[in-house]
């Protein structure tokens, strides 16, 4: 057992994944969690890692499909979340679902069972003393208002959000550009840009019309009573905006002013959707001003009717909802330790990622690099290639972060996608080159394989090229 010791605030899927990377290193880790001296208005029983929402981690194609390689990565590296869900697994094809009670029970005995995690049941009220080093905080989007006020003290007014307003994120592959064109309103140069920053989706006054009609229609999500009403004018759903005015979207997030067709550059558009680069890479754009209460299923069905998006494949689809993240870009290192204070890691969907599996992959990261800083060794992230490294690399920095309207930051929390990760060639078949879905699923199964390769080496201690990259 080493000497030190590290403290990990909340015992969710993040924390306890976290606990256990720690203490399979050797180092003894305290885990605080509130429940039950305070409950939350999503939890149900006092377990630790308990599902709240669904009880599917989803796909567990490890081949084509990157939350599937996440699972194959996270299994690499003996992930405690992961090693409960296979020994819980229910019946769902091809997705890893689960019975969610024996799951949590199941972590919380492996947590209460190991000799170097103590769990210590108490609300944790404010950011932890220094005299605790090391210290993960993974309390996700119900944190507590004492810690989140503390936090939100230490970072920033505006370093938390309380609430998403979610536009959907298409793969640019995915966009017809025989249709859609590159252009800035007015080929405006903003910082960092050419004039042509925005990709640019066209349509006329029928088009249009069949859109809005569309959007009223369309199935709406409704709030929990304990989410309030999660937006303000500064980022209406735009079927809110459509309730107002037929008229209101093309004065709006999808006025045509300013920009020319370059395919029909004799006819001007009566309306224009506009996405916006999301990520360094350039493979995935965000669609400019589209927040919204629609199923996601209504979302897919209507946004494929726009001129250019028929065939578009969606990394995220919109939403609105409550969620407590920080805008970890500015404020986290590439190990996940606040500027502010080192001492403090932060890990889980906190952090500005979406999904089980994402907030327990991102808590084993923050337990391994808090493991290695203990033992003296160099924490060192990922390759941007693997799964785990490309939501990383989305969380620290691979986000572009741009002021919007109205001042709102426009970082965003993520599922992972093969968006995320860096583009690579799909390879020839018999000499030839790929198309559509052949293409597609080809260029898949290329990023998956590169990722578990490059998975198992950062694991072994090698260092590849991508991961020196990831660490500057």
């Amino acid at each position: 057992m080493h000497s030190s010791l590290i403290h990990i605030v909340g015992g969710g899927l993040a924390g306890s994944e976290a606990a256990w990377q720690i203490a399979e290193a050797g180092i003894p880790v305290v885990l605080h969690e509130m429940r039950p001296v305070r409950g939350t208005d999503a939890h149900q029983t006092n377990d630790l890692a308990e599902l709240v929402c669904s009880n599917s981690f989803r796909s567990d194609d490890a081949k084509a499909n990157a939350v599937g390689v996440l699972h194959a990565e996270m299994r690499l590296a003996n992930s405690l979340i992961m090693r409960a869900a296979d020994a819980h697994q229910v019946p769902a094809g091809g997705a890893l679902a689960v019975d969610r009670d024996g799951f949590s029970a199941r972590v919380t005995r492996e947590i209460e069972a190991h000799p170097l995690i103590e769990i210590r049941r108490e609300e944790v009220l404010g950011l932890p003393p220094a005299e605790w080093g090391s210290t993960i905080l993974a309390t996700g989007p119900l944190t507590a208002p004492g810690l989140a006020d503390a936090i939100r003290a230490e970072t920033g007014a505006d370093a938390l959000a309380f609430f998403d307003a979610i536009a959907p994120i298409v793969h640019f592959d995915s966009i017809d550009m025989d249709v859609a064109w590159f252009q800035s309103r007015y080929d405006k140069v903003g910082p960092g840009g050419n004039g042509e920053d925005y990709v640019n989706c066209p349509m006329d006054k029928e088009q249009y019309a069949a859109f809005i009609a569309a959007l009223m229609a369309g199935e709406k999500t409704a709030f929990k009573e304990w989410e309030g009403t999660p937006y303000f004018d500064g980022c209406l759903p735009i079927e809110v905006m459509a309730e107002r005015g037929s008229e209101t979207l093309r004065h709006g997030p999808m006025k045509p002013m300013g920009l020319t067709n370059r395919h029909k550059p004799d006819i001007k558009a009566y309306a224009v959707v506009q996405l916006r680069q999301d990520n360094a890479l350039g493979t995935l754009y965000n669609m400019v001003g589209f927040q919204t209460k629609l199923k996601y299923a209504e979302q897919v069905r209507i946004f494929r009717t726009i001129p250019g998006l028929e065939n578009a494949e969606f990394a995220r689809l919109g939403g609105l909802h409550r969620n407590t993240y920080l805008d970890s870009p500015r404020l986290l290192d590439p190990l996940l330790r606040l500027r502010s204070r080192p001492d403090i890691r932060f890990a889980g969907q906190i952090t500005g990622c979406e999904g089980y599996v994402e907030s327990a992959a991102i808590g084993l990261l923050a337990g391994r690099f808090a493991a290695a800083e203990a033992l003296g060794a160099a924490a060192v992230p990922p390759p941007a290639t693997t799964a785990m490294g490309a939501i990383l690399n989305h969380i620290t920095g691979g986000h572009i972060s741009v002021e919007e309207e109205g001042g709102k930051r426009s970082f965003q929390p993520m599922n992972v996608n093969f968006g995320l990760f860096p583009p690579i060639e799909a390879p020839r078949v018999e000499g030839r080159r790929l198309r559509g879905k052949e293409k597609t699923v080809n260029r898949r199964h290329a990023l998956s394989q590169r990722a578990l390769s490059d998975c198992a080496a950062w694991l072994a201690g090698g260092v590849s090229e991508p991961a020196a990259v990831a660490a500057e």
